[in-house]
């Protein structure tokens, strides 16, 4: 099978960042829905349910499913992630966040629709080496600014419970202690 000469780096990864979750999450999901969803009700504004109730769903399968494997590369054109394109000429800048212990590559484009491609990069010697093939085409930023929306994203998911290794087993332990 003949290489593409055009394709200067390519990885595989997941479509998304995905941790597997257990039930403690799930629960606080419904926990937090129930909460909104009564005092909706009770201040009468019932339609409101129904998009409570649709993202509890979006969340759940979000949660459960985990995400296919995708072929990301880059070209001397640009960069292909997913089988979408994104040119050089309208790419501005990337950076890298952690998110559930794999590396995300944020790739922004120019103003004014500054788009942000997001791809998941598994290791760290595939970062370094993403960081030396991208800056020689776009900037990039150790630091990134953060949008409002970036805030916004970053205070909500600091306020879910990460889930601890072995918490819940040592939780009912010590419940099978106290019952004894």
């Amino acid at each position: 099978m003949e290489q593409n000469p055009q394709i200067v780096f390519s990885w595989r990864a997941p479509l998304r960042p995905y941790k597997k979750q257990t039930g403690l999450i799930l629960r606080f999901y419904l926990a937090v829905a129930l909460l909104l969803s009564a005092i909706m009700f009770f201040f009468g504004d019932k339609i409101l349910l129904i998009p409570i109730w649709a993202i509890v769903f979006l969340f759940y399968v979000l949660t459960i499913t985990p995400p296919p494997e995708v072929d990301n590369k880059i070209t001397t054109f640009g960069i292909d992630a997913a089988g979408t394109t994104m040119r050089w000429e309208t790419l501005s800048h990337f950076y890298f966040g952690k998110r559930f212990g794999f590396y995300t590559l944020t790739v922004v484009s120019h103003a004014p629709y500054f788009y942000h491609a997001y791809l998941v990069v598994p290791n760290e010697s595939i970062k370094n080496k993403l960081i030396q093939i991208l800056s020689q085409h776009l900037v990039f930023q150790e630091k990134p600014q953060k949008t409002m929306t970036d805030k916004a994203v970053d205070f909500l998911s600091n306020l879910i419970p990460d889930e601890v290794e072995g918490e819940t087993e040592v939780v009912l332990q010590k419940l099978k202690r106290v019952s004894l």
